[in-house]
């Protein structure tokens, strides 16, 4: 017999780091960004991705 696994909730702190991502690569998105922001915007995505085991 197998067991049947419930998934687990989803927390406040998973949708705030969706938000979060979503935030960030909506300004990423934005055409008037310097090289620089950009730069740093994907180091900041990697690091929000790392948190949500998405790496």
């Amino acid at each position: 017999m197998e067991t049947e696994r419930k998934p687990s909730p989803y927390t406040c702190r998973e949708y705030r780091e969706e938000m979060i991502l979503l935030a960030l690569q909506e300004r990423l998105s934005k055409s008037d960004i310097t090289p620089e922001e950009k730069d740093d915007l994907l180091k900041e995505i990697a690091l929000v991705e790392a948190r949500m085991g998405m790496d």
